[in-house]
């Protein structure tokens, strides 16, 4: 029996993984692309880690863990595949017996998620069995004459050729709702923004803008490939704890009341100084005129929304039912139909509460209910409930900058969603606490710029600032992670004056 060289063994393993994904992903693509295998087996992984996992990702990666996740499941992939070739280089058994065992996990992995949709890995198995086979039987032809080596990878080179079109076709079929969007941007009522009042920014002297472009707005949530659901086929139930229940289409929605509103929304996993914050403006139904038609039923303690790929938060009733709350099933951001990364065709929002219990993405039901039934971070150990934290950063100076002595204007940002920024303060050097000058107030549901101009000698300097909502409160000191509920602590950074 002929052995394999190291190279070629090598490479049929890898031409072997390589057609299994493309061809499972090309059998998603024509059903639902969140059943190709590596999104499938990725979701799995996402669900499974405990939550230090999650948050390290998120710390180490910011809103890239995503493709840190699938980079590093190429890897491992490409990683196996190549065991499997140099396991195999006289017998095509124990390599193709680990190709199996690993299209069984995609298998098993895709039984376990809400599409339960299993056809993508079951031919990935198939097909990486298939194409390993015949690849390892072919390539231990002796390679006597050069026609035999001209052979394989002739071949070798059809297969790969083949999995990258069935790859490149599983991705167009399975991506996509431009056109609902541009259908649903034809047909949405004009309901105005909120005006801005002019300096409600020190964008000039390095804080944000006051509106996050769409395109920069954060983006956290647990969808490992985003769900395309057309706004023509979007439906959801209200039920549960309520006397009447409601099935609303996307056609019904935009025919109710709407409002607009400027809304600042910010993650649990961000860090103190962390950037997961961002402010936009939405459009869509207020979610208390739902229930209010709906009729909560007494006893009821939260509304937990799903979303079409499975995922849950659970968001406190009385905190929706609040008359100037102005939580939104949101249709619109910024002027446009919801991008699909942030929830196209319906996401809800609401100011005031961490994403994690309120900002469900790709929304399709709602159900009224009590805390004994736990949604998705919830069922990981996070807190039932996350109201935002009183917060404050340092845009500028960055850390470790270098500036010339003298007049130096220090920038920043504040938040206490739905208590609003009374003040903010600075200290230098462990010094006494300086009051800021803070930009005109849009509302107290959206962030407060600051800065705060000081004559500085040379050397080194640290600077820390805290913020004030209004209720005379000062952010706590206290260092804590952003688990169960969120960080708190003073954001500080140190630069140099020479």
């Amino acid at each position: 029996m002929t052995s394999l060289s190291r190279g070629r063994a090598a490479a049929i393993g890898l031409i072997a993984a390589g057609s299994a994904l493309a061809a499972g992903h090309l059998v998603a693509g024509f059903g639902d692309p969140r059943t190709s295998p590596p999104v499938a087996v990725g979701a799995a992984f996402i669900d499974l880690v405990p939550p230090g996992v999650k948050e390290l990702a998120v710390a180490l990666f910011g809103t890239a863990d995503k493709l840190a996740l699938l980079i590093g499941m190429a890897l491992v992939i490409a990683a196996l595949a190549v065991a499997a070739g140099l396991g195999s280089r006289r017998r095509v058994l124990p390599g193709a017996g680990l190709i199996a065992a690993f299209g069984l996990v995609g298998v098993a992995a895709a039984l376990t998620r809400p599409e339960r949709g299993a056809l993508p890995a079951l031919v990935s198995l198939l097909v990486g069995v298939g194409v390993f086979t015949w690849l390892h039987r072919l390539g231990q032809t002796p390679a006597a004459t050069e026609i035999d080596r001209r052979r394989f990878l002739a071949t070798s080179g059809l297969v790969v050729v083949g999995a990258g079109l069935a790859g490149v076709t599983g991705s167009w079929k399975g991506s996509g709702v431009a056109s609902s969007q541009q259908a649903v941007a034809a047909r949405l009522p004009k309901v105005p923004p909120p005006p801005i009042p002019a300096g409600a920014d020190f964008a000039a002297e390095g804080t944000p803008s006051f509106l996050t472009a769409t395109r920069d707005f954060y983006r956290i949530d647990t969808a490992l490939v985003v769900p395309q659901l057309r706004a023509e086929d979007w439906r959801m139930r209200l039920r549960g704890m309520v006397e009447r229940e409601l099935d609303l289409s996307f056609t019904d929605l935009i025919n109710r009341r709407l409002e607009s509103r400027t809304i600042t929304l910010a993650c649990v996993s961000n860090e103190v100084g962390g950037n997961l914050i961002s402010t936009a403006n939405f459009v869509g139904v207020p979610v208390r005129d739902l229930l209010l038609e709906a009729g909560v039923r007494p006893g009821a303690q939260q509304l937990i929304t799903t979303s079409t790929d499975g995922y849950s938060a659970g968001t406190p009733v009385e905190v929706l039912l609040e008359p100037d709350r102005g939580a939104l099933l949101a249709f619109e951001m910024n002027g446009e139909p919801l991008p699909a990364e942030h929830g196209f065709p319906v996401r809800m929002v609401v100011p005031g509460l961490y994403g994690y219990v309120s900002a469900t993405k790709w929304l399709v039901d709602a159900e009224v209910t009590t805390f004994d039934r736990l949604a998705y971070w919830q069922q990981r150990g996070w807190a039932q409930q996350g109201p935002i934290k009183t917060q404050s950063r340092i845009d500028r100076p960055q850390r470790n900058a270098q500036l010339p002595p003298g007049p130096v204007t220090l920038a920043g940002i504040a938040w206490a969603q739905h208590t609003g920024i009374e003040a903010v303060q600075v200290r230098v050097d462990g010094g006494a606490w300086q009051v800021a000058e803070l930009a005109t107030e849009v509302s107290r549901d959206t962030w407060r710029m600051w800065r705060l101009r000081l004559d500085l000698p040379p050397g080194e300097h640290r600077v820390q600032c805290r913020a004030i909502d209004a209720t005379g409160t000062p952010q706590t000191e206290a260092r804590q992670g952003v688990v169960p509920d969120g960080a708190t602590g003073l954001h500080d950074t140190t630069f140099r004056c020479a």
